[in-house]
């Protein structure tokens, strides 16, 4: 379904675990002996049960068929004419008590328990394949379900006692020995093993894997004893976890999006923005997930309320919405992926849209009950002019009309009236505004938030033509010695760095900025590499790897255009040698030449420099006494090699490494030697874009690719092939 109330739901998962349903059941257990208070159906594929605490605001229980199960205590607005379901719900539910929370085994089927004097009754809710829910009597015969199903061994029909699903396998009950006999019985990997056979599913499998330190890709009945061991005993850490942990965690997808969410702790709009980049959550951590991407949260429920919440809160208006659509008539739907930033953009679109449709339908329930809202603030305002704030919190419990009072922002949390002049939707009112101003700055919200989909649509019409035209390109350079490649999510580890290959494919990297000059001596300098450095201030710090390295690939695949090498990473250039002290004299001055060309001696108009190499265990940032070094400066100790009137020359070619179109940067020899299209660039008098943009429109690189690869400054370039 597409329009403009849809919410795009992001790619993550959207059911529950069996392990997601274990821990909400010990959240729902928290809240036993709460009241039923309401029952509704906004959409068909969700069930809302209003309950009611003692002495707290109203908290809903919203039941996504097939999905998820969590508490929520959003503003939702509901239809004025309750289902059929629901009516059934409320007849038998309506002012119950829940006495028992309970999972059937380790499945995804959770039974409410609920008892008052009419007798008991037994909510159960099934959250895997379509799902269901289905109302029982105190003798588990159906009352009625949600949808009437029939499957191989059981039926779901008024009037048939309700069968649950076949029995699986409960992981907390098995122990190393059940767990050597699955596994010899097994004749699939380790995580598809775990995943189905052990019931675990394949994300907690994949965290026992990574907990155990063993290949996910194992063949199960291949470990030996040592690996069962660590196996069974990280799966009993994760199950613990599970039983006794507390709270939630959820993974955003960059640092940016956790800045976002850690911002935004008391801006709901704000933090619905920011779950637009949450990649994963889990009742308990995940060892392979990044850690540093992770935030905690007080429970499961918090977690699926910030993901799903605002949309499964509008599932009224979706409904309505749907109604308006003719069967057929949506054959709009995407028919290629966009990049991450079109994605992004329509699901900005369609959240900004959605929140609009919610604050407007907010503010006519408002303007529709008018009489109830005026006179529900002036007998509020007479409570505090008289009494206070502080009376006012304490007397909340007892009027159901207001379900939380915030004395700071002089606001309540008012109830409307239903269909049955009951309390309902929810609405936060200021008790210093009367109800037309109420009602305003809700209208005033949606303007707003219409405002920024507006401006989310003109961006995403800018992506989306730039994908087209991307999209023609391809189709006419397809045979012409160009390739056309897409934005790359990853890079290689050496890009992040100034880099490049010498004569016998041996690879120097070298930093960027002082940052880079840090991390390339701290991570990338061995102590059997060298360290370069142009005699220069400012000059990068560069090492000389002893095994890495690039070599053709013997056996390349995919489409390659005419002319352009193949090769492969290669970790495997040591040989015999064990120190790249041992190099030819005529390497390390390759390592030199490349030190100094990426250094400021290259737009310094002179044809020459000096750089030297010494040993990785002469380079410290201990300083004398009374002495500093900035970020990215080094001293270095001792006797160093010199190498005088180095030329500034570098070459750039066009190879395809590892199956990725990218240019390489090296010395001519190097380069040369591995491409049969390549050039050298050499100081001159055109702009380095300039010969960037040449290079790109030539090869179909990426000009950003190239740019990274040329020095600062200004260039020529001789060409050998690489133009074309």
């Amino acid at each position: 379904m597409k329009g403009v109330l849809a919410l795009v739901m992001r790619a993550m998962r959207a059911q529950s675990s069996s392990f997601d349903v274990a821990r909400m059941v010990r959240e729902l257990r928290g809240i036993i002996g709460t009241r039923a208070r309401k029952a509704y159906q906004p959409h068909h594929e969700q069930v809302v049960l209003r309950l009611n605490p003692k002495g707290e605001p109203s908290v809903d229980l919203v039941i996504v068929r097939g999905k998820r199960l969590y508490m929520s205590r959003r503003d939702r607005p509901m239809p004025n004419n309750p289902s059929p379901f629901a009516m059934v719900l409320r007849k038998h539910l309506a002012n119950s008590r829940l006495v028992a929370v309970d999972q059937i085994g380790f499945d995804r089927v959770v039974i409410l328990t609920f008892e008052h004097g009419g007798g008991q009754y037994k909510l159960v809710i099934e959250l895997f394949r379509d799902g269901n829910v289905l109302l029982l009597d105190d003798e588990d015969v159906i009352i009625q379900p949600l949808t009437h199903a029939k499957y191989a061994s059981r039926a779901l029909k008024r009037g048939e006692p309700y069968a649950p699903p076949p029995e699986t396998l409960d992981p907390r009950e098995l122990d190393k020995n059940g767990l050597d006999n699955l596994l010899d019985n097994s004749d699939h990997s380790l995580i598809r093993t775990l995943a189905a056979r052990a019931n675990l599913g394949r994300i907690y499998g994949n965290a026992v894997c990574s907990a155990a330190g063993i290949d996910l890709d194992d063949p199960a009945d291949s470990l030996d004893e040592d690996q069962r061991q660590a196996l069974s005993e990280s799966m009993n850490e994760l199950l613990n976890e599970l039983a006794d942990g507390q709270g939630a965690y959820i993974w955003l997808e960059e640092k940016d999006g956790l800045d976002s969410w850690d911002s935004s702790t008391d801006d709901p709009q704000g933090r619905d923005s920011a779950s637009g980049m949450i990649s994963e959550f889990s009742p308990i951590d995940l060892p392979f997930m990044d850690s540093s991407l992770r935030a905690d949260i007080s429970n499961l429920s918090g977690a699926y309320d910030a993901i799903f919440g605002a949309h499964d809160a509008i599932a009224y208006i979706r409904r309505e919405e749907e109604k308006l659509v003719a069967v057929g008539e949506d054959d709009e739907e995407q028919k290629a992926k966009l990049d991450r930033r079109a994605a992004q953009q329509r699901s900005s679109i369609e959240r900004f849209e959605s929140e609009a449709a919610l604050a407007q339908e907010l503010a006519k329930s408002i303007q529709d009950n008018w009489t109830h809202i005026d006179d529900l603030l002036g007998q509020v305002n007479s409570i505090i002019s008289s009494e206070g704030w502080q009376s006012l919190d304490s007397k909340i419990p007892d009027v159901v009309w207001i379900d939380r009072v915030d004395a700071a922002k002089r606001t309540i949390l008012a109830r409307l009236p239903d269909e049955e002049s009951e309390p309902g939707s929810s609405v936060t009112l200021s008790v210093e505004n009367t109800v037309h101003q109420n009602a305003q700055t809700y209208f005033k919200q949606a303007r707003t938030l219409k405002e920024k989909a507006k401006g989310a649509k003109a961006a995403l019409e800018r992506t989306e033509a730039q994908a087209a035209k991307d999209a023609a390109k391809r189709e006419k350079e397809a045979a012409s010695g160009r390739v056309r490649i897409g934005k790359r999510s990853k890079r290689f580890w050496f890009e992040k760095h100034r880099w490049g290959v010498l004569s016998d494919g041996r690879m120097v990297v070298g930093g960027r900025d002082a940052k880079g000059n840090d991390t390339v001596v701290r991570k990338y300098l061995r102590s059997t590499d060298l360290y370069v450095h142009a005699d220069l201030h400012g000059a990068p710090s560069c090492s000389l790897r002893l095994h890495d390295g690039l070599e053709v690939d013997p056996h390349p695949i995919g489409f390659r255009p005419e002319g352009v090498a193949s090769l492969r990473i290669s970790q495997d250039f040591a040989g015999s040698l064990e120190d790249a002290q041992n190099l030819p004299s005529d390497i390390i001055q390759e390592a030199a030449q490349l030190a100094i060309c990426w250094s400021r001696a290259w737009g310094s108009g002179s044809a020459t420099a000096t750089a030297f190499h010494a040993r990785p265990t002469q380079v410290s940032k201990q300083t004398e006494s009374g002495e500093s070094l900035g970020r990215g400066a080094f001293v270095v100790r001792g006797k160093r090699t010199w190498y005088r009137d180095v030329e500034m020359e570098i070459a750039i070619g066009f190879a395809i490494i590892n199956n990725i179109p990218i240019p390489i940067s090296g010395t001519a020899a190097g380069v040369s030697n591995l491409c049969q299209r390549w050039a050298i660039i050499r100081p001159g008098r055109e702009k380095k874009e300039t010969i960037a943009n040449r290079i790109a429109k030539a090869t179909g690189l990426a000009q950003d690719d190239v740019l990274a690869t040329l020095p600062s400054g200004i260039c020529e370039i001789v060409d050998h092939g690489l133009l074309g």
